[in-house]
C-alpha cells in the first residue's frame, strides 16, 4: 500500500489570525496510524509542538499551549491550526506521521511547511452607498443593510436623523428592517461602521 503526505511548502499568516497547516493522506485499509507529531524549527528554538498517540493529544511546547489542534474525527486529515498567530510563529513547521502495518512493521512519513507571518495593515471601514431617496408604501415591509470593507471585525450601528442635527440611535447591527411601515417613519436614516 502506498501513502504519502500532502501539503503546502510554504503558507503565509496573518498577525493575530489563525491558520490551518495542511497536511493529509488518503487512508489505506492495513495501516494503522500510530503516532502524529508537529515540531517546529524558528528563532527560538526548535521542539515538537504537539504529539498524538494513542492516548490522546499533547501539546508539548508552552507557547503553543491553548492554541493549537488537529481534527479530532476526520481520518488521513492530520492538519494543525494554529490560533492567534505571532510573529514568532514563523519558521519551518514539519509534520510526521508513522503507521503499523499487518506484518507490525513502522512506516513513517513527513513533510514540512515553511511558515511566514506577515502584519497585514489596519484599513479603515469603506461602506458601500445605498440607493438614496427609497420611496415606499404604508404597510410595506423592507430593511435597509450596511455593508464595509475594511479589517475585521467591524461593527454597525443604525442612526436615524433628529431635529436639530441630532441622532437616535435605533440599532447596532447591520440590517435595519420595518416588519410593516409606518408614515412616521419617513426620514434620514444613516449607518456607521467601526473597527479596531
Amino acid at each position: 500500500a502506498f501513502l504519502d503526505l500532502s501539503g503546502p511548502s510554504e503558507i503565509k499568516g496573518v498577525w493575530k489570525d489563525s491558520i490551518t497547516l495542511p497536511c493529509a493522506y488518503v487512508p489505506v485499509e492495513d495501516l494503522v496510524q500510530q503516532t502524529l507529531s508537529w515540531t517546529v524549527v524558528h528563532d527560538k528554538g526548535s521542539g515538537t509542538i504537539l504529539r498524538r498517540d494513542g492516548s490522546g493529544d499533547h501539546v508539548l511546547l508552552s507557547e503553543y499551549r491553548d492554541r493549537v489542534n488537529v481534527p479530532k474525527d476526520a481520518p488521513g486529515n492530520v492538519s494543525l491550526h494554529i490560533l492567534n498567530l505571532e510573529i514568532s510563529d514563523r519558521g519551518s513547521y514539519t509534520c510526521q506521521v508513522t503507521w503499523r502495518d499487518s506484518n507490525n512493521s513502522l512506516i513513517a512519513k513527513e513533510i514540512t511547511i515553511k511558515v511566514e507571518v506577515v502584519k497585514v495593515a489596519a484599513t479603515k471601514p469603506i461602506i458601500r452607498a445605498g440607493e438614496p431617496g427609497l420611496t415606499l408604501p404604508a404597510g410595506a415591509s423592507t430593511s435597509l443593510t450596511c455593508e464595509a470593507s475594511g479589517s475585521p471585525p467591524i461593527s454597525y450601528r443604525w442612526f436615524r436623523s433628529a431635529p436639530a442635527g441630532t441622532a437616535e440611535l435605533l440599532s447596532s447591527g447591520a440590517e435595519l428592517a420595518w416588519p410593516s411601515l409606518r408614515p412616521s417613519d419617513s426620514g434620514t436614516y444613516f449607518c456607521e461602521a467601526q473597527n479596531r
